[in-house]
């Protein structure tokens, strides 16, 4: 039993722990923070969340466990205004894409207060945003990877590790930088390729036609075009390293496909395809092959 959580960025992911943890009867109070204190009364109404503060240092007084749930060019400036409240047992993880950057700003924030310190990140959302899309059911059969450190606690990463799973999530470990390679491939490369078709094709001087007839494909491909801009430039500046590697390989496979189509190259076009749709046939069908939605 968690005794206080404080989320601090209740939102679609913020929001969908506390409605889970409640439903499953493994929190006591919950405590939101954020700078808009609109954004809290609406969770409040909700019944997301208990009570609030906006001032984080306040917010996490008391608090057991803090989850910080903010867009990556925030969390520095989140952990330094909430190091001043935090208690010496309060357990503190995070929900951001990127954890090479996150462990940078808890280490310039936190200074040598790490030991309880558990970087987290739930492969679980929508391309909805906001407290009202918030939703218990969200991590259930999803993957939570948590990243901890060499400061880190044994007992503070099962603490959290306990409360991931009471979301029906299965919790796994790895290092960091791993961590931000697989994701840069699976998760900021998909964005950033559905970001910038959507764009490309709203430049178009028939774009009114364009979209009319887009069909499900379209829509498919491009859901998570729909995702916070703010979000996802942040990630993209904070993961930059490892979206440049898996970009550029991307670009010399699409420049070889470009070149197939141009000649007419039937045989390397078949290949790829084929290739393709067996590998994604492959990882729809087994039990791993859970496809998560960020």
């Amino acid at each position: 039993m968690i005794k206080r959580l404080c989320i601090i960025g209740v939102g679609l992911i913020g929001g969908s722990l506390a409605r889970s943890l409640r439903q499953a009867g493994g929190v006591a109070e919950v405590v939101g923070s954020s700078r808009r204190a609109e954004n809290l009364e609406r969770a409040v109404s909700l019944g997301v969340i208990d009570r609030f503060d906006t001032d984080p240092a306040q917010a996490v007084k008391g608090a057991d466990m803090v989850l910080v749930a903010v867009p990556l060019g925030s969390m520095e400036s989140v952990f330094r205004a909430m190091a001043p409240g935090l208690s010496a047992e309060a357990v503190v993880t995070d929900a951001g894409s990127a954890k090479g950057s996150v462990i940078a700003a808890a280490r310039s924030a936190l200074g040598g207060a790490l030991a309880n310190l558990v970087p987290g990140h739930p492969i679980a959302g929508t391309e909805q945003s906001g407290v009202e899309a918030s939703f218990a059911e969200l991590f259930q059969r999803r993957r939570v990877i948590l990243t901890p450190i060499a400061e880190t606690r044994r007992a503070a990463t099962k603490r959290v590790r306990a409360m991931w799973e009471q979301t029906g999530a299965e919790v796994v470990e790895m290092d960091a930088a791993h961590h931000d390679e697989i994701l840069a491939a699976t998760s900021h490369l998909p964005h950033v390729l559905a970001y910038s078709l959507v764009d490309a094709l709203a430049r178009m001087e028939d774009r009114v036609e364009i979209f009319r007839y887009a069909a499900g494909g379209f829509r498919d491909f491009t859901r998570i075009a729909s995702s916070e801009p703010t979000m996802w430039h942040d990630i993209c500046l904070a993961n930059r390293s490892a979206i440049l590697d898996v970009l550029a390989r991307f670009q010399e496979d699409l420049d070889k496909l470009t070149v197939a189509i141009r000649d007419g190259d039937g045989a390397f076009i078949q290949e790829v395809f084929r290739r393709a749709k067996d590998a994604r046939d492959r990882f729809t069908k087994t039990e791993d092959g859970v496809v998560p939605a960020e």
